[in-house]
Parts: C-alpha cells; structure tokens; sequence
C-alpha cells in the first residue's frame, strides 16, 4: 500500500491506496466523489474522463499512484459555487445528453478542449471527442453544445476581466 497526496478539485487529500489501484476508484470508493462514471473499463468510452494538471485521462486506466501530488478535477469540480459550469449549462440547454451515463466525461473532456482552444470548429469538437462515446444519441447535440459553451465561455471569461477592470482579451497568445 502506498500513502499519496490529491488535490482533487481543490481540496488535498491523504490516501493509502494498493499500487495498482485506478484512480477511479480512488475517486468513487475512497473520496466519493461518484459522478465520475465507469463505463468500458478499457479505455475506450471515455465515461471516466477527469482532468489531471488539466488534461483529459482516462481514470479507469491511469493508476492513483501516478495522481500523486497532482491537480485533479472531476466533473464536481466544474461547477462554480453550486451553479452550473457554462460547460454543463450548455449540455443542459442544448440536448447534450440523453442518459446522462457519459455526460460526465464529455463535460470534462469539453473543458479541456475548451481551456486550450477557445473557440473551437466543429472538427476539432468531433475529433476532441472521439475518445468519448454515447450510445443514446447522436453527436449533432453534443457538438452543438460544446459549441454553446464555447460562446457562454467566451462571455463569462470576458465578464470576469471586466470586473477586474481589465480589457476583455480571449486571446492566450
């Protein structure tokens, strides 16, 4: 057994795991932190996305041992002082879901894709998404709302540094 450190969603956890445990599991059965879903198990559907340091993995496959010391956000950890995300707003009012089993992962696999290009084309949705599947519906919805998000994004990003007093800027360059 292993003692590592999380800090999941902004608040640090100390855990003794077994060295090949999935940070999955860690997240749903030690932190109970449920909204992170297992779907395949393999890798393959995405359900499980959570950002480590910002990037999309796949936690089913990536071992707790190797979150050590990291930034993790689940899909709780979108969400802004109880209210939605304008990600997750924007897969509620756009049809994004059907089940809802992979939203999760498509939300935070959007935040992603969203944090590192803005204003993304429909192409680049699809192909940021292609590790995430959903077996109720079609795409058209989902890449609808990503597009969405990316506006409400946008918007709320340039509110922030107007209340900051600053110009509105949305480009990282």
């Amino acid at each position: 057994m292993h003692a590592i450190t999380l800090h999941v969603n902004g608040t640090t956890h100390r855990v003794v795991v077994d060295p090949i445990a999935p940070l999955l599991r860690v997240l749903r059965d030690e932190l109970g932190l449920t909204g992170t879903k297992e779907g395949c198990g393999t890798g393959y559907c995405g359900a499980c996305t959570v950002l480590i340091e910002e990037l999309p993995v796949n936690s089913c496959l990536y071992f707790a041992v190797d979150a050590d010391n990291k930034r993790v956000t689940t899909i709780e950890g979108l969400s802004q002082d109880g209210s939605l995300s304008p990600v997750q707003q924007a897969f509620v009012d756009n049809g994004g879901l059907q089940c809802g089993y992979c939203t999760p992962g498509m939300v935070v696999a959007t935040q992603a894709l969203l944090d590192d290009t803005p204003d993304p084309s429909p192409e680049q949705i699809r192909s940021a998404l292609a590790g995430n599947i959903c077996r109720c519906t079609g795409y058209q919805s989902i890449v609808k709302s990503v597009r969405a998000a990316a506006g409400a994004v946008g918007r709320s990003e340039a509110a922030n540094e107007t209340k900051r007093g600053r110009t509105p800027v949305r480009s990282r360059a």
